[in-house]
């Protein structure tokens, strides 16, 4: 089992509501968290044999965040 982490832009409960009609349809819903605890608000994709990371940060780019792997 292969896990991709990304440091994230996303800030809020509100920036998370945002993202996640994309990221659902990137990597599957209920396969990815945003630690919104940690200063870099990694996002965390555990099941991600089949995500390429372009994908995840073409995603979240067009909700409007950055991201860069971790």
């Amino acid at each position: 089992m292969e896990t991709l982490q990304f440091k994230t832009t996303i800030k809020c409960s509100g920036c998370i509501e945002k993202v996640t009609p994309y990221l659902n349809e990137t990597v599957g819903e209920n396969n990815w968290e945003v630690d919104l605890q940690n200063p870099q608000k990694v996002l965390t994709i555990p099941n991600a044999e089949q995500v390429q990371t372009g994908e995840v940060v073409e995603a979240l780019a067009k909700a409007g965040y950055k991201a860069e792997k971790i």
